[in-house]
């Protein structure tokens, strides 16, 4: 699905000579955080600028406070137009509002985004449920 996609892109960037860094959103924000606290954040920053390109997944699996939205958003506003950004996400664009707490902040972060990129949509089921319905269906069928 839209991992897989991700990390095939992010091989691909690899094997182009580009720095690769993957993380999900919840972990870096969890790490952005933590560094935060600890009065490391511009260090730990490093993190998420420096590869060529930045892997983030699941975005929009948890909701995020103002203060992790806003950790987001330094990250992708330092990185506009310096680095490329693979992002994966099972929300549509209308809803990162709610993702992000903030209308104003998840515009924001769209407009950065969006500005030079390419939107792979991916519609239909989920693949590993659908694969799950198979299986469930086969067993229903022979019992």
């Amino acid at each position: 699905g839209k991992t897989h996609i991700a990390v095939a892109l992010a091989v691909a960037a690899c094997r182009a000579g580009y720095s690769v860094y993957f993380t999900s959103l919840d972990d870096m924000v969890r790490n952005l955080k933590a560094a935060e606290a600890a009065g490391r954040l511009a260090n730990k920053l490093g993190t998420y600028l420096r590869p060529g390109v930045l892997v983030v997944d699941e975005v929009g699996y948890e909701i995020l406070e103002r203060g992790e939205a806003n950790l987001v958003f330094q990250v992708i506003s330092k990185r506009y137009e310096k680095g490329s950004i693979i992002l994966t996400s099972n929300k549509t664009f209308s809803e990162w509002g709610q993702v992000f707490g903030d209308e104003v902040l998840a515009t924001a972060i769209l407009d950065r985004l969006l500005h030079h990129c390419d939107v792979l949509s991916i519609n239909g089921p989920s693949y590993r449920l659908k694969n799950r319905l198979k299986a469930i269906e086969r067993d229903t069928d022979v019992a």
